[in-house]
Parts: C-alpha cells; sequence; structure tokens
C-alpha cells in the first residue's frame, strides 16, 4: 500500500509543486515583464514615458526607480540638444541674410569673386534652414492636419527647371493626410536627389500606394541602401559629383515620412536609384488621421 501510495503521490505533489512554483515565479517576475515591455516601447520620440514601478521595496522597485531617473537625465539631454540645433539655426538666419546683402552690394566692384562668395552664403542657407527643419522635426512638432493631393505635389516639384527630362505617372486623387509644406520638402528633396544623379530621366510615379521617384544614374550599392538616410551621409559618387549637397536631402524626407506615419526606402533596381514612399496600413495607404488614399487610373 505504502509502494502504491508512492507511485502515485510522490508524481502529484511533484506536478503540485511545479504549478504553484510557476504561478509564484509568474506573481514574482510579473512586474519585471511590465517594465521590459514599457521599457522597450520608449524611443527619442517619446523619451517623456516612463516605466511602472512597483508598490514593493524590493530590488524591482529600485530598478524601476533608477530606470526612470535615467530617463529624466536623458530626456532632459536630448530636450537641450534640440533646444541648442534649433536655436543655433535661427540665430544663424540673420548674419547670413546681412552678409548675403553686402556681397549683393559689392557686386559691381568684384563680379567673379562675388558670385562665388554667394554661392557659398546659398550654401549655409540651406543648411541652416535644414538642420531648423530637423530640430522641429526631432521636436515633435504637430504636423496640420490637411489632404494633401500627392499628384498635385509631384507635379509641382517636376514644374521646376532641371538639367534632365522629369517623366510623371500620376494617378489622381491619391491623398495624403498631413502637412502640405512637409510634403511638399519630401517630395523636392527626392526630385532634387533623383536628378542630381541622373543620367538622362528622373521618373515620378503616383499611385495608390504612394510615391516612387526613380532615376537612369548610377543607383545605390545593396550595402548603402539604408545609410544613404542618415544625415550628413553622402556616397563617394555623390561626393565627387557634387560637391554641394549637405547630406541631409534624404534624411530629412525620410523624417517627414516616418512624420506622417509612412515609411522611405531605397529599392533594388537593375539600374538607377528607386524611392519609394508608402504610408504603412493594414488595408493601404493612409495618412495619419486613418483617411485612405483615393486613386483612379490613367497617368496624367
Amino acid at each position: 500500500m505504502l509502494e502504491q501510495l508512492l507511485l502515485v503521490g510522490v508524481p502529484a505533489l511533484a506536478v503540485l509543486m511545479a504549478v504553484m512554483t510557476w504561478q509564484l515565479m509568474g506573481r514574482v517576475l510579473a512586474p519585471v515583464e511590465s517594465i521590459r515591455s514599457t521599457f522597450a516601447d520608449i524611443t527619442a520620440k517619446n523619451l517623456h514615458r516612463r516605466v511602472p514601478e512597483p508598490v514593493t521595496r524590493d530590488e524591482v522597485a529600485r530598478l524601476a526607480r533608477t530606470m526612470n531617473v535615467t530617463l529624466g537625465q536623458l530626456e532632459s539631454a536630448v530636450e537641450r540638444h534640440k533646444q541648442f540645433v534649433a536655436d543655433a539655426a535661427h540665430e544663424l538666419r540673420n548674419p547670413v541674410a546681412t552678409l548675403s546683402a553686402r556681397l549683393e552690394l559689392g557686386m559691381p566692384q568684384a563680379p567673379d569673386l562675388v558670385t562665388e562668395a554667394l554661392t557659398d552664403v546659398a550654401r549655409i542657407k540651406e543648411l541652416t534652414g535644414d538642420l531648423l527643419l530637423l530640430a522641429r522635426l526631432d521636436g515633435g512638432e504637430p504636423l496640420v492636419g490637411t489632404d494633401v493631393d500627392l499628384a498635385q505635389v509631384a507635379a509641382e516639384a517636376a514644374a521646376r527647371p532641371a538639367p534632365v527630362k522629369i517623366a510623371l505617372e500620376l494617378e489622381s486623387d491619391v491623398v495624403v493626410s498631413g502637412s502640405r509644406s512637409h510634403l511638399e520638402r519630401m517630395v523636392a528633396n527626392l526630385v532634387a536627389n533623383a536628378v542630381r544623379h541622373a543620367s538622362c530621366q528622373v521618373t515620378i510615379r503616383v499611385t495608390a500606394d504612394g510615391l516612387d521617384v526613380i532615376d537612369d544614374g548610377p543607383g545605390i550599392p545593396a550595402a548603402s541602401r539604408e545609410r544613404v538616410f542618415q544625415r550628413f551621409h553622402r556616397l563617394d559618387e555623390a561626393r565627387a559629383r557634387d560637391a554641394g549637397g549637405s547630406g541631409l536631402g534624404l534624411a530629412i524626407a525620410r523624417d517627414i515620412a516616418t512624420a506622417h506615419g509612412g515609411t522611405l526606402t531605397a529599392q533594388d533596381t537593375p539600374q538607377g536609384a528607386h524611392l519609394s514612399f508608402r504610408i504603412t496600413a493594414p488595408d493601404g495607404p493612409k495618412g495619419p488621421t486613418g483617411r485612405s488614399a483615393r486613386a483612379r487610373k490613367g497617368p496624367v
């Protein structure tokens, strides 16, 4: 009888102890999982968030409090950095504008020298504007929620003078909800980048899926298709062909795409570069407010 009791009771007792241990460990580690999941969702865009602090006075609670203090210090440092960039870019505008005006007054005396100097000043003004825009994007500046016709924005960007042919393949009524000025800047940067590296033609395509800008230039190597969106990054070919680029155009374009709930990627093409803007949504292109893009077939 003892043998039979042990054969049945010992396994049952082991299972019972395992279940109780599992439940007890689950309750003990539940705050740790909550801290982990919250911390994993914290990015540079939402450093104001904090991990939950357990009411207990054990090591887990002390860990949570330490992490919150560190997050607060990190948030303050990032905010100071953003404010410094914004202030510096803003303060540079007035002296650069004054310098440009004074140079223009000296044009009759030394036209060649003044022309070169004005070119450099224009590059400084462009860089200053780019830094100020990046500071606003990093600061999470709220977007003005308006319906923007992506085809119209693309057509306006293509209407600007360019040294290469720009072909348009546009579907009408492709609407994105967001900031018109930001979307115009994104498309203008993509087109300017394509024109800078194209051999003969740039194609701007707007469909219900989003926007594509394709050129017939040397293309982007597979290893650099993500690095080209980094700030101040330029390919060696771009540095040789274009000494005036700052390396911020594609970085700004991606930040604008991200701010509108979309993605901007470099696609794999046999020849040339193919940059693709997509609004990520389960049912197709949608803006930040959840409005679907509307499209009708037929190029413009």
